[in-house]
């Protein structure tokens, strides 16, 4: 080619970011189906259950159909048997149970934008520390000027995303909540991503995830309803069951790619994809006060120009 860089060079990044896209756009529907879920039965826990307890099923099916999958739980419990694992490994669950409770107890109430706005700024800051101390499987990797200018650009595609008046209406620890989200996934991603490597299998890696986070939030939900009471019937609408199989595909994704990739790239793909379908979902289903379409256009326009900066090989950024 005639900038140098070699095909395989530039496709590399492509598919990357074409995953990460993906991952967020899920991300994003997975918050508005489990977000539904918790308010038809008024108890968000019990909700968050059913996404994260309906996920680990399709994942204990999937392992034991899969040949794949019988090899990766075969080389997880090797490892687990010679102690090769950390404890901390396996923890990835509890952040991404922390993620759907969350999604469960607010999304209904604040909307898939509010909710990705926390969200998004807590995965860009904990991204970005992650990559520079090396926790990401990617190894370190330098806080250059493309990728704290790509980390910038999509801090101000949040901060347009604040702008207007249905920020002063929003609880504050409903903000809160998503931006401590995002950090947990920025670490959930990287710590999914090392125990992929460990095992060699993305699939008994997010099995792993799924059953952590099941166990914490079931031992949760049986205090919630103790305490409260049982939640309303469930409701028929099929599609409010999906919030499982929704999170199987984006966390299978993310810890197949953030080996490629690193943990501030998986974040910023993510953060377009998210963007962009929270735009659309609050077409379908409005805020109270939805955001004006120059405010949307930007907003994703920002998140773009982010990602491209951060994402383009060494070579194309020196010119």
């Amino acid at each position: 080619m005639a900038s140098g860089v070699p095909r395989r060079g530039l496709l590399r990044p492509v598919v990357g970011v074409g995953g990460a896209v993906a991952v967020g756009a899920l991300t994003a529907v997975q918050a508005r189906v489990n977000g539904q879920l918790g308010l038809a039965l008024d108890a968000g826990l019990v909700a968050a259950v059913v996404s994260f307890g309906s996920g680990f099923l399709i994942l204990v099916v999937l392992s034991a159909a899969l040949p794949a999958g019988r090899r990766g739980l075969s080389s997880l419990a090797t490892a687990l048997r010679e102690r090769r694992l950390p404890w901390w490994l396996l923890a990835g669950g509890g952040a991404g149970a922390f993620s759907v409770a969350t999604q469960s107890l607010t999304v209904a109430v604040i909307g898939v934008a509010m909710f990705s706005v926390g969200m998004i700024a807590g995965q860009t800051v904990h991204g970005l520390v992650l990559d520079r101390v090396g926790y990401s499987p990617a190894g370190v990797s330098a806080v250059t000027l493309p990728r704290l200018a790509g980390a910038l650009l999509v801090l101000a595609a949040v901060a347009v995303s604040l702008t207007g008046g249905s920020i002063a209406r929003t609880p504050l620890w409903m903000l809160v909540l998503p931006f401590l989200v995002g950090a947990g996934v920025a670490w959930q991603t990287a710590t999914n991503g090392r125990l992929r490597q460990r095992i060699g299998s993305a699939l008994s890696a997010t099995l792993v995830n799924f059953a952590g986070g099941t166990l914490v939030l079931g031992v949760a939900a049986l205090c919630h309803v103790a305490f409260v009471g049982a939640p309303a019937p469930a409701p028929p609408q099929p599609w409010l069951y999906l919030g499982g199989a929704l999170g199987v595909a984006y966390i299978f994704i993310s810890a197949a790619l953030t080996p490629r990739t690193g943990v501030l790239l998986m974040t910023l793909g993510s953060v377009l994809g998210m963007l962009a379908a929270s735009v659309v979902l609050d077409v379908v289903w409005p805020p109270e006060s939805p955001p004006a379409v120059w405010q949307r256009a930007l907003t994703v326009a920002l998140a773009a120009a982010g990602v491209i900066v951060a994402s383009l090989p060494p070579r194309l950024r020196r010119g």
